[in-house]
């Protein structure tokens, strides 16, 4: 891509932030997802209670490892080809409905306000435990230039106000770009993503690795294995939703 075309792409992309915000200063105090007015003390989120309380929770029981919910007691295959690296993930609501539609709010429309709802449903998840602290997914710099903000950095900042952990943006990034997962498999997503993170010191911390969506995990495996090569004591992840239906429900 052209630099000129390159950053007019990230021009739109920040200006797009910007507007997206003077919007929300200026509108009164709707819900986003179902435009019912906010009561006073909701006006802290656009999301409104009933759109929160409607979004699915994932059933147990769930794989003790990836958090998939089991039928029975079926063998998870969606871990079993993991590294050893990641040790538990779970989510918070199932990626569907309004709690879909909120993701591609934040993900691709600068609703990064919407990221502060998205943090309370997860906020009881079992890997936010004392002694953690919390590391987003990164993004390529090309992506990030592109959308102007990170979505999981805007999950994970509001998940450290609410939990009270630390939060270590500056310990992982990616090493390489990597084309979007959505159309592969998911062996592609593992091969895509394999040696695309880069971490920083490490050595002795407890982490939890925060991103918007769940689907086969090939993402948030890679990030783990960085970090455990650096040192890291122990790896875990949370994300907002889970795709329903693996690789295809994703965004």
């Amino acid at each position: 891509m052209p630099a000129s075309v390159e950053l007019s792409s990230s021009r739109w992309a920040q200006l797009r932030t910007i507007l997206a915000g003077v919007e929300q200063w200026l509108l009164p105090g709707a819900c986003l997802l179902c435009d019912e007015l906010l009561s006073s003390r909701e006006r802290d989120s656009p999301i409104c209670e009933l759109c929160r309380i409607r979004w699915r929770r994932i059933p147990d029981p769930t794989c003790q490892r990836c958090g998939q919910p089991l039928l029975q007691d079926l063998e998870c295959r969606l871990c079993s080809h993991w590294s050893d690296g990641l040790s538990r993930v779970r989510s918070a609501v199932w990626l569907e409905g309004s709690a879909r539609e909120v993701v591609h709010r934040l993900k691709y429309e600068g609703w990064t306000a919407t990221a502060d709802a998205m943090a309370r449903a997860m906020s009881g998840l079992e890997p936010l435990t004392p002694g953690v602290c919390l590391i987003p997914v990164p993004l390529g710099r090309r992506r990030l230039r592109r959308r102007g903000y990170n979505q999981a950095a805007c999950i994970a900042q509001a998940l450290s106000r609410y939990s009270g952990l630390p939060l270590k943006a500056d310990l992982l990034e990616r090493a390489r770009e990597t084309p979007t997962q959505t159309a592969l498999t998911p062996e592609g997503r593992l091969a895509n993503v394999s040696g695309a993170f880069r971490a920083g010191p490490v050595r002795g911390l407890s982490i939890v690795l925060v991103d918007d969506v769940f689907t086969t995990g090939a993402t948030v495996a890679a990030a783990a294995s960085a970090l455990v090569a650096r040192g890291a004591e122990r790896v875990e992840a949370v994300t907002f939703a889970r795709a329903l239906a693996g690789f295809s429900e994703a965004l």
